[in-house]
């Protein structure tokens, strides 16, 4: 089965639109969709545009999910990211049992896709995690495959004879410009569209109301983190449970 994952959108329209146009995403019998979804400047509009994608996608939850309807229903602010509280604001009372119905895990081909680890959606794992750290986290796991999203960094790697695959992210990458995403078909492909990050900002400033997209967009789109600084700010959470 030829199945496209995109992880960590985290509403970004503009890269999501860039992905999904792709040929091999366009032919892929499912897409799976690794959590952390809605979480930013377009949360309604790329919501949307998901759920146009009918009986091909395949949803994960992702912690952003649960913690951006729970935000949505109680006005909680306790995320500190200063655009999350604005696009919980966003949802309308029909979108939030979309998200609680989220599953942590699922299983596609034999596969196991989560967004963070299996057992859960806010754990840290990194590519050069131990291979202890791996065996904690995938403890009981029986697929020989598990795709997970969550640190927004691509990578493949073994831990302890098992296949684990980050497709990084769509909306919010680290490491490089670009919307990463992976194809698993034959083998695992790690893929990033190249798109008109400029254009994206553009439309981003002209269509969403968060007083500080310029910003935010400026930060997360035009000039994402680099996977050192990420892996720097990582590091000592990815070392035991969270």
């Amino acid at each position: 089965m030829n199945v496209a994952v995109l992880a960590d959108i985290h509403g970004v329209l503009p890269a999501l639109e860039a992905v999904l146009a792709e040929p091999d995403v366009r032919a892929a019998e499912k897409i799976v969709l690794l959590g952390d979804l809605l979480a930013g400047p377009m949360p309604l509009e790329t919501l949307e545009r998901l759920q146009a994608l009918g009986d091909r996608a395949v949803w994960v939850r992702g912690n952003a999910d649960r913690e951006l309807a729970e935000s949505a229903r109680t006005g909680g602010s306790f995320v500190p990211d200063p655009i999350f509280p604005w696009a919980a604001k966003q949802l309308r009372p029909a979108d939030l049992p979309v998200l609680d119905a989220l599953p942590l895990t699922v299983a596609v081909d034999g596969v196991l896709f989560c967004h963070a680890t299996p057992r859960d959606d806010t754990e840290i794992v990194l590519v050069d995690s131990s291979p202890e750290r791996w065996a904690e986290v995938l403890d009981g796991v029986s697929a020989s495959t598990v795709v997970c999203g969550h640190t927004h960094m691509p990578f493949v790697r073994l831990a302890d004879r098992r296949l684990v695959v980050n497709p990084g992210s769509v909306g919010m990458p680290y490491g490089a410009r670009g919307a990463h995403w992976a194809l698993l078909c034959d083998g695992v492909e790690l893929r990033c569209t190249e798109y008109d990050v400029e254009a994206a900002c553009r439309f981003l400033a002209e269509h969403c109301a968060y007083p500080d997209i310029e910003a935010w967009a400026d930060f997360f789109v035009r000039n994402p983190a680099s996977d050192t600084e990420a892996l720097r700010v990582f590091s000592g959470r990815g070392t035991s449970s969270t």
